[in-house]
């Protein structure tokens, strides 16, 4: 039981008896241990539809200043997003769809390059305000610091990407709201394993059942569900057709107060919009 908890858990003690305040500190335990603590979000995707004009424009940049002739499509970018990860995802292409590349040049190290470029290019790209974020998104994180729920994130991107979207499409300080960060090479196994979510959890110090987690892929949801995470999906272009099994909800996107979510899955909750009240309600489900 961490110090807050403690605190409130004395404070009813108070006025219990022994016995009844070892039972009163019990079941504050179980309120806190059960609510809804944080809400931690996916990036690309999920925040900002980054993929298709953000990710994939600043790679094709990175391989022509390299000098290289790869070019990467709106359709061949959808199915290299079978793989999480940047460098992973260059040297599936390799493997899958580029086999007879050759260089003298360390593979290894080339991807590495390459992938230091990309993500200069993609940052340099955010600064221009070409990527906002999508529909609910800014409000949603506005009222979660209004009400003190902590927000973490929980991604494969490198964390200078994730510095750059919060920056320039959120707001510049806007990275400090998020108590976790939790991206890029931290962990040995990118999504859709579950390393990144349990990091995530450990660094907050809550239990899965105190969260919540926001995704837009197949290989999201695999990793949050593999820690144990209700979790909400905002499909995009990209994901649509993908499994979301195990799903709390699945929707087009957060929603507006005067635009509202369209609902890819049963809705049992209501509600036109994600806000704390629907969220809360998702959570006890």
């Amino acid at each position: 039981m961490y110090p807050e908890k403690v605190t409130i858990c004395l404070s009813i003690g108070y006025f219990f008896t022994p016995a009844y305040s070892t039972i009163a500190c019990f079941l504050t335990g179980l309120f806190f241990m059960l609510s809804l603590q944080a809400l931690i979000f996916d990036v690309d995707g999920t925040l900002a539809d980054t993929e298709r004009d953000g990710h994939r424009v600043a790679f094709n940049k990175a391989f022509k200043q390299a000098g290289l002739d790869w070019d990467w499509s709106v359709d061949l970018y959808a199915e290299l997003l079978a793989v999480t990860g940047g460098k992973e995802r260059m040297a599936y292409y390799l493997e899958k769809f580029n086999t007879t590349f050759s260089t003298d040049t360390n593979i290894t190290s080339l991807i590495k390059d390459l992938h230091k470029s990309k993500t200069d290019f993609y940052t340099e790209l955010l600064s221009t305000g070409a990527i906002p974020l999508r529909p609910g998104v800014r409000r949603l994180i506005e009222e979660a610091r209004e009400q003190n729920m902590r927000i973490a994130i929980s991604t494969t991107t490198t964390p200078e990407n994730v510095t750059a979207l919060l920056e320039h499409a959120l707001q510049p300080g806007s990275s400090d709201w998020f108590e976790v960060i939790a991206a890029g090479d931290i962990v040995p196994a990118k999504k859709p394993a579950a390393d990144i979510y349990l990091w995530a959890l450990d660094k907050l110090k809550l239990s899965p059942a105190e969260c919540l987690a926001f995704e837009d892929s197949e290989n999201g949801i695999k990793s949050s569900l593999g820690a144990d995470l209700k979790t909400i999906i905002t499909i995009n272009d990209y994901t649509r057709d993908h499994d979301f099994s195990g799903a709390s909800l699945v929707l087009s996107d957060m929603g507006e107060p005067d635009k509202a979510f369209s609902c890819i899955s049963d809705n049992d909750f209501g509600g036109d919009y994600l806000n704390l009240d629907l969220l809360t309600k998702i959570h006890a489900s």
